[in-house]
């Protein structure tokens, strides 16, 4: 009789992960683990460790491991650089993209996608045809694939872009920090609903969605909740758990954690 095949590992997984920045201990032993296609929301007050923990996922060398492990499709990742993470399928779109003049948004992402799939020239026209079909996707102007990266950008252009360059590379763990911050309603919704169009196409991806609050939960519903309070997810549960943190605020989950850490 065949034994059963043993079950594929998480697509991110998270093992009492400790992070300090400059000799401060920020991330006291994080663990958790995201499933491929499944969304899981973090948590936290300001302070609390949620953009350390986006930065050390992605080899900032700033943020200090200083114990624990970061594994993609069980492959422990801690020790490699960004680069290597990004070729293994981690994306990371941040909170405050930064401006690169001179850049276009089309050049930008044919060397990102030379890296992640290993081709040393990649097509231009290939780059540019694939643009084109996701910002039609998105329902972005498609003169946008030539401005400069997020120069000149508002909020809601830099955070649908990122969106734009995750359905570009094509990757299967996303860290999406703080994609709702700085969005007004619309601006909300539409990034949302990219956030969508994307998984739709790619239903295997695994999302790490970072946030402060539930505004964007009405949008993208999470299979998991995790609450990060002074460097330790002190709670974790269903898409219930964010109801339940914008009602009592983080303060009570520090006094009387709710769920199971």
């Amino acid at each position: 009789m065949t034994a059963p095949a043993a079950p594929a590992p998480p697509a991110l997984e998270i093992d009492d992960l400790r992070v300090a920045v400059d000799g401060r201990e920020i991330l006291r032993g994080v663990t958790l683990a995201v499933g491929a296609g499944e969304l899981h929301a973090l948590m936290g007050p300001n302070g609390s460790g949620k953009s350390t923990l986006a930065n050390a996922l992605l080899g900032n060398p700033a943020y200090e491991v200083t114990g624990g492990r970061i594994l993609l499709a069980g492959e422990d990742v801690t020790a490699l650089p960004t680069d290597e993470r990004a070729a293994r399928g981690m994306f990371l779109g941040f909170q405050h993209p930064e401006e690169i003049p001179g850049v276009s948004v089309l050049n930008f992402l044919r060397q990102a996608l030379a890296r992640r799939k290993g081709i040393e020239d990649y097509s231009v026209l290939e780059v540019r045809l694939r643009l084109l079909e996701w910002t039609k996707r998105l329902g972005m102007d498609q003169r946008f694939v030539e401005r400069y990266l997020n120069e000149g950008f508002s909020g809601g252009e830099k955070k649908r872009n990122e969106v734009l360059q995750m359905a570009l590379m094509e990757p299967d763990v996303a860290i999406l920090d703080e994609t709702d911050s700085g969005l007004d309603i619309d601006a909300l919704r539409e990034v949302a609903e990219g956030i969508s169009e994307v998984r739709s196409d790619r239903p295997h991806l695994a999302i790490l969605m970072i946030t402060h609050y539930q505004r964007i939960l009405g949008h993208l519903v999470p299979d998991a909740v995790h609450v990060l309070v002074d460097g330790r997810v002190v709670a974790s549960g269903g898409p219930e758990l964010a109801a339940t943190v914008e009602a009592r605020g983080f303060d009570a989950f520090r006094a009387d954690p709710v769920g199971s850490a």
